[in-house]
């Protein structure tokens, strides 16, 4: 499997929505969950750290919470069910060379990012070199003190209480797996002015094959939802699995941040060199009911910002 691109769009008044071509987002209308939120610790303890809530908490967007993937309407695999058999090493630490779950050299060294421009395959359930194995790294759930604070002019955002050095594991991006038609109806059924979370996470293979993962946390998701765009972003995005052919999108540091910053990434990739989707566009269409609609504007305010969010037009056609 060849790398990864990425694209993705997001909330209008918030810095989100889609762009390249490893992330998309998009929104729907409709009703939300609203869980018995606790401003100390929004994840309900479904989290390995709590993370609190900075701000006017009751004005949270109503979603019901998930630690992982789960499968939505039209997934075609259910991210919970085991499909990769897994390596078969005995002792504590797989190695290159030997371990089935590291094709590709070693995924993490001291525990960071080797590099975000392979396909990277922990070790999992199955495997029988034990959870101190270093190749699970995101299977240890949050290890950073994160909290969840209002910014001015965007609504919501994810920032770091601690400093976070570059290539280490900050949290996934989970939410509902779709299948495109399902993804396709949300989009065309969604208010203009709500919020976009669709990921569209595409994969392009040797034999010239694309894998298509769509995931939504617009009404059951995690805390990677309040991570909002960047033109210049301190966070990438890489598709890892684990125990299931579904990806988790994991979101590791791009560079060393500094306590208080807030955490962004790009949802196109294309920061990261990813390849870009060819219709896949990080400025308003030219058609103008796409400008009207889909040509958002960014917020970020970094010196490289391209003025707009991305957006992928193909999300807008019809299941075949």
């Amino acid at each position: 499997m060849c790398n990864p691109s990425i694209s993705q769009q997001r909330e209008p008044k918030t810095n989100r929505q889609p762009e390249a071509a490893l992330l998309h987002m998009y929104s729907w209308s409709g009703q939300g969950f609203r869980p018995a939120m606790n401003p100390r610790d929004l994840c309900g303890g479904e989290e390995a750290l709590p993370v609190p809530v900075c701000g006017e908490w009751t004005r949270l967007p109503a979603f019901q919470y998930t630690a992982e993937l789960v499968a939505g309407p039209g997934a075609q695999l259910d991210p919970s069910e085991v499909t990769i058999q897994g390596c078969k090493c005995q002792g504590p630490s797989c190695l290159p060379g030997k371990c089935a779950c590291l094709p590709h050299g070693e995924s993490y060294l001291h525990r960071r990012l080797h590099s975000a421009q392979k396909p990277i395959l922990e070790c999992n359930i199955m495997c029988p070199c034990g959870e101190s194995c270093a190749n699970r790294e995101t299977q240890q759930g949050l290890q950073f003190q994160l909290q969840v604070c209002q910014v001015p002019g965007k609504g919501w955002g994810l920032f770091t209480q601690e400093n976070v050095p570059s290539g280490r594991f900050i949290c996934e991006y989970a939410g509902e797996v779709l299948g495109r038609e399902e993804v396709h109806r949300r989009i065309h059924e969604q208010d203009p002015e709500a919020n976009n979370y669709i990921i569209a996470v595409l994969e392009h293979l040797h034999s010239g094959c694309t894998l298509e993962t769509f995931v939504d946390p617009t009404f059951i998701g995690n805390i990677g939802r309040f991570l909002n765009h960047s033109c210049q972003p301190n966070l990438v995005m890489v598709p890892v699995r684990t125990h299931s052919m579904v990806p988790r999108l994991a979101l590791f540091a791009a560079r060393d941040i500094q306590a208080g910053e807030e955490l962004c990434y790009d949802y196109s990739g294309m920061a990261f060199n990813f390849t870009p989707n060819s219709e896949l566009h990080s400025r308003p269409s030219q058609d103008k009911e796409r400008e009207r609609n889909q040509g958002k504007k960014c917020l970020c305010g970094t010196a490289p910002c391209s003025g707009y969010l991305p957006f992928d037009v193909t999300l807008y056609k019809a299941a075949p």
